[in-house]
């Protein structure tokens, strides 16, 4: 799965994303221009030390992704007709996400490569969700079909359970 971000504008936005895909595997790719440094502070604490456990590639321009990755592509808007839900992901899809403060454009939102363009339900009379949140939402519920691939779903020392929380054998 492949997580784009076009002109990422928030550094600790950023750094929750690059937390997130260590986490599910997802591989990350950052369309410039930026608007922080890779090296920004705000973008390392929001990763904390996850930033090696990613896959982080940083590209000119929206063609330069397109150039690298064969998948189906999804744009997600807020002004998408058809739910983030009612797609079966694969593996090899593109997930694509515009900037905190203009989102992906209209102008964007019509170019050919996309499959499809998708929106999170939302109330109505609300503007949008913030950017690490919606790519969670998606990032999750691709990975949760693709049946948490690569996921360890105990912990180091086996299932927590209510039974262990009880018998005094967790020590947390």
């Amino acid at each position: 799965m492949h997580v784009v971000l076009v002109e990422p504008q928030i550094a600790p936005n950023t750094g929750n994303i690059i937390r997130l895909c260590a986490n599910t595997g997802a591989e990350l790719h950052l369309v410039e221009p930026l608007g922080f440094d890779l090296d920004d502070a705000k973008l390392r604490r929001g990763g904390l030390d996850y930033h090696e456990h990613a896959t982080t590639t940083v590209h000119r321009d929206l063609a330069a992704v397109a150039s690298r990755l064969d998948g189906r592509w999804f744009a997600f808007s807020s002004h998408g007709s058809q739910p983030y839900t009612e797609v079966a992901y694969r593996d090899d899809d593109v997930l694509v996400f515009g900037s905190e403060r203009f989102g992906l454009g209209r102008d964007r939102l019509g170019d050919r490569r996309f499959d499809a363009v998708l929106t999170i339900p939302q109330r109505p009379g609300m503007r949008s969700l913030n950017l690490g949140n919606a790519v969670s939402i998606v990032v999750y519920e691709a990975w949760r079909q693709l049946g948490f691939a690569g996921a360890a779903i105990d912990g180091a020392d086996g299932p927590l359970t209510v039974e262990t929380l009880t018998s005094g054998g967790y020590d947390g």
